[in-house]
């Protein structure tokens, strides 16, 4: 007899929870697994990561090859993500009214501070870049768009955090956190005290706590509560002066205004 069975029946207007399909949440978590880890990958070390049965795993990622969203290499016997989950990914942003919204003001503010200008989306304990703009003292592109990082050793993310209470934050995050690089803060309570701090100044510092070398300065835009969205400006330490750090805090608060205006209504 199944849950459902056993329930007993639900109560008028009630929904009844559905049951997952086995087959799908494997075929997310699959697709997870290779878009948190880049490259080509053997069908035993997928199976050991996942711990999926071997044979059911296999035949999964053949579907997977034959529909486009698993690729392979020309023996056929390692795996990685495939070509139609870029196009499912490029058409959430292109139909996403913050991102949309949000271009003209992040090409301001690429211009007015000459850095690098990131705009990203919470997302459980991790932010999700959405939209960048390189800065114009590098020669190499580069593009974060898709890309996830943990929430706490961001500037971006502690802005987002910013907007949750110190309960919301405590529930959200482990005591002990990630240590991306050696600068990064991995107690909670010492970020819960960093973020008593962000409210009070209104932005939040990312101080080479996530990549070496590199300052990011971030703002959250106040259209939800919550605030979901955020905007940062990166710059490399060794050009980073104090007039140029006040005239990105400026900037970012003016674009942060800006965005506030545009996207009230969504």
């Amino acid at each position: 007899m199944t849950t459902a069975e056993t329930a007993g029946p639900a109560e008028p207007g009630v929904p009844v929870p559905a049951a997952p399909v086995k087959s799908a949440v494997r075929t997310v978590l699959l697709l997870e697994h290779f878009a948190a880890r880049p490259g080509l990958h053997s069908l035993a070390d997928i199976q050991n990561d996942l711990s999926l049965p071997k044979s059911s795993l296999y035949m999964l990622l053949r579907t997977l090859v034959n529909l486009g969203w698993v690729e392979t290499d020309a023996t056929g016997t390692r795996y990685g993500i495939g070509v139609r989950a870029l196009l499912v990914g490029s058409s959430y942003i292109d139909g996403d009214e913050v991102v949309a919204a949000a271009r003209p003001t992040l090409d301001r503010l690429s211009d007015d501070t000459t850095e690098t200008i990131h705009l990203a989306r919470l997302d459980g304990t991790s932010v999700v870049y959405l939209a960048t703009r390189q800065s114009q003292h590098y020669l190499r592109p580069f593009t974060r768009v898709g890309r996830r990082l943990p929430v706490h050793s961001t500037a971006l993310g502690k802005a987002l955090l910013a907007s949750h209470t110190d309960e919301e934050v405590r529930a959200l995050l482990p005591k002990r956190l990630e240590a991306v690089t050696e600068h990064t803060i991995t107690d909670r309570e010492q970020l819960v005290e960093e973020l008593a701090l962000v409210r009070e100044q209104g932005y939040a510092v990312d101080r080479e706590e996530n990549t070496l070398g590199l300052r990011c300065f971030g703002v959250a835009i106040p259209y939800r509560t919550p605030a979901r969205d955020a905007v940062s400006c990166s710059v490399p330490v060794a050009r980073l002066t104090e007039d140029h750090e006040r005239a990105i805090k400026a900037a970012l608060f003016e674009a942060r205004d800006r965005l506030s205006v545009v996207t009230r209504r969504m």
